[in-house]
C-alpha cells in the first residue's frame, strides 16, 4: 500500500451472517488489531433464516472494540461492510427494530416473486437482478405484507449506520442488491419500488462507497465513518479485482464470483447477476455476480451429520480416499442459485453403496461446490467474451488444499488464494482510507496481489469435463423431478 497520503490506521468491520471479524489495519504496518464476535442465525421451516438485529449491532461494537484493545492504537476512520440482502424494519425516531432481520438466505418470499413473474424482465431489464427472494425487495415487500406497516424497511447496513451514527444511508453497493436501483443511473427506481408495492417508502441516501456518512461513539472517542461497502464487493476491491476480465471467487457461507466490467453495466445472458461493483469518488463500477448459496453452510451440514467434526477435516478425511467413488453430490440445500435461480430445488446424494465412506462423500461435496463454481465461471467468460485466466480466491474454506486442487481441476485455470484473510474487511478498510483522503486512488489504498498459494490443474481437460458432465446430469435429473419442472436453463 502506498502510505504517502494516510494519517493512522482504520478500523474495519465486517458484519457477516454467522459473525462479524474486526480488522484494525494500518498502512504501512497492516493489519495490528483484531476481533470477533458470533451471530447466531435460526433457521425455521418454509426457508425461514432469521437474526437478532440486536445481537448483530451488539456483534458489530463488540468485534470492534476488541480489535481496537488489540491494537492499543486510536484509529482515524472507521469502515462497515454488511451481508447484502439481509432486511428488517426498524423505527427511524428511536432506532428500535420492529421485526427480526430477514437474512439472506432466507426464502418465504418466494409465493411474492412467483406473483411478480409477468414483470421479471422488467426489473431484471431496470435493476440487473433476476426475480428472486435471495435479494432484498422481495424481503422488504414480504415484512410490509405480513408483519408490519410501521416505520422503514432497509438492508441492515443502513440501520446499524443509523445506530451508529444517526445517519440514514446505503451505500451504492448495497443498494444494488436490492432489485430497487437503476443499474443504468444508480439512483432508486420508482418503476421497481412501485412493482414491489413499495412506492411510498422512506427510502436511504445512496451515497458514494467511500463517503464521510457520520461520526459514532460506539468503539470509544467520536471517529468518522468514512466507508460503506456490501461484502462480495469488498473482497473484490481487496483483491485487487479492478480491471475488466478479472474475476474472484469467496468461499464463507455460501460462495460467491464477481467478476469486474468497468465504468459501463453488462447485462448478463447467461443468468448471472449485474450490479453495482462500487461508486468511489462519484464514479462507478460495475460487475458480474454469480452465487452458490451453500458452501461452508453445507460442511456444516456434514458435521452435523458426524461425518466429520468440521471444517478442518475437510482434507484429513477426504484424503483418506482416492476420489469420491460413485458419490456424487449437488449441494443444493437452499436451492440452486445461478446460472439457475432455483431456490426450491434441494439437494441429492446419489451413487451411494455399502462401500462408501465419510471421505468419499467429503470428496463428492468438494466436487459439487467447485462444480456451481465452475458454471459461474463459464457463464462470466461467456457475457465477458473473453475466458478467464485465472480465479483469485478467499474465504475460510480456503485453507482446504482438497477443495482448492479440486476446484482448479474442474475449472481448468489456476487458483491464486489470497494471501490475506479477511479479504472483506480489508476491501472495507480501503474505502474508509478513500474516505479520510479524496487525493488517494483506489491502487494507493489496497494491498498489492500476492496469493499465498496457487493451485495448477492436476488432470487433463478429458477428465474435468467427463466430471463436470456427470454433475450437469445430476442437477438436470433434479430439474426434471421439480414440481414445477424444468425451465429452459441458461447456459454458457
Amino acid at each position: 500500500m502506498n502510505g504517502a497520503h494516510v494519517s493512522g490506521p482504520v478500523l474495519a468491520v465486517d458484519q457477516g451472517t454467522s459473525g462479524t471479524k474486526a480488522l484494525v489495519v494500518c498502512p504501512e504496518r497492516g493489519v495490528i488489531g483484531t476481533g470477533s464476535a458470533p451471530v447466531t442465525p435460526r433457521y425455521g421451516p418454509g426457508g425461514r433464516v432469521e437474526a437478532d438485529p440486536r445481537e448483530l449491532l451488539a456483534s458489530v461494537t463488540d468485534a470492534g472494540r476488541a480489535a481496537l484493545a488489540d491494537a492499543g492504537e486510536a484509529v482515524v476512520a472507521i469502515g462497515l461492510a454488511n451481508q447484502g440482502e439481509t432486511v428488517l424494519a426498524w423505527d427511524p425516531a428511536t432506532g428500535e427494530p420492529l421485526t427480526d432481520a430477514i437474512v439472506w438466505q432466507d426464502r418465504r418470499a418466494a409465493p411474492l416473486c412467483d406473483a411478480l413473474a409477468p414483470h421479471g424482465d422488467e426489473l431484471t431489464r431496470i435493476t440487473g437482478l433476476p426475480l428472486d427472494p435471495y435479494f432484498a425487495a422481495p424481503k422488504m415487500a414480504w415484512i410490509r405484507r405480513e408483519l408490519t406497516r410501521e416505520g422503514v424497511v432497509t438492508t441492515s447496513d443502513s440501520w446499524l449506520v443509523h445506530r451508529l451514527t444517526g445517519a440514514f444511508v446505503t451505500d451504492a453497493a448495497t443498494a444494488g442488491r436490492t432489485q430497487l436501483l437503476d443499474l443504468d443511473r444508480a439512483v432508486w427506481s420508482p418503476r421497481a419500488l412501485d412493482l414491489y408495492g413499495l412506492g411510498g417508502e422512506r427510502l436511504p441516501e445512496v451515497v458514494d462507497c467511500d463517503s464521510p456518512v457520520g461520526v459514532t461513539t460506539a468503539f470509544g472517542p467520536a471517529t468518522a465513518v468514512t466507508g460503506l461497502l456490501v461484502d462480495q464487493q469488498a473482497a473484490l476491491l481487496a483483491q485487487s479485482v479492478t480491471e475488466p476480465g478479472t474475476a474472484k471467487c469467496t468461499y464463507g457461507t455460501g460462495a460467491f464470483l464477481l467478476a469486474q466490467t468497468g465504468p459501463r453495466p453488462l447485462r448478463a445472458t447467461t443468468g448471472l447477476v449485474s450490479c453495482v461493483a462500487w461508486r468511489l469518488g462519484g464514479a462507478t463500477s460495475y460487475c458480474l455476480d454469480g452465487q452458490v448459496y451453500t458452501a461452508a453452510s453445507a460442511v456444516r451440514w456434514l458435521t452435523g451429520l458426524g461425518v466429520i467434526s468440521g471444517a478442518q477435516d475437510i482434507d484429513r478425511v477426504g484424503l483418506s480416499v482416492p476420489d469420491s467413488g460413485t458419490v456424487a453430490f449437488v449441494p443444493a440445500l437452499a436451492g440452486l442459485a445461478a446460472p439457475w435461480w432455483r431456490g426450491d430445488l434441494r439437494g441429492s446424494v446419489t451413487g451411494l453403496g455399502l462401500d462408501t465412506g465419510p471421505g468419499h462423500l467429503v470428496r463428492a461435496l468438494c466436487e459439487g461446490i467447485a462444480a456451481q463454481v465452475v458454471e459461474l465461471a463459464a457463464a462470466a467468460a461467456h457475457d465477458l467474451g473473453t475466458p478467464l485466466s485465472a480465479l483469485r480466491v478467499d474465504g475460510g474454506l480456503t485453507r482446504s488444499a482438497l477443495l482448492m486442487q479440486t476446484q482448479a481441476d474442474l475449472l481448468q485455470l489456476p487458483v491464486e488464494v489470497s494471501a490475506l484473510p479477511d479479504a472483506t474487511a480489508l476491501g472495507v478498510a480501503a474505502v474508509a482510507r478513500l474516505g479520510t483522503d479524496p487525493a488517494l486512488g483506489a491502487r494507493d489504498a489496497v494491498p498489492a496481489w500476492l496469493p499465498s498459494a496457487v493451485y495448477e490443474p492436476r488432470i487433463g481437460a478429458d477428465e474435468a469435463a467427463a466430471r463436470m458432465g456427470r454433475f450437469r446430469a445430476e442437477v438436470d435429473a433434479l430439474l426434471a423431478r421439480a414440481p414445477s419442472g424444468p425451465p429452459a436453463r441458461a447456459t454458457a
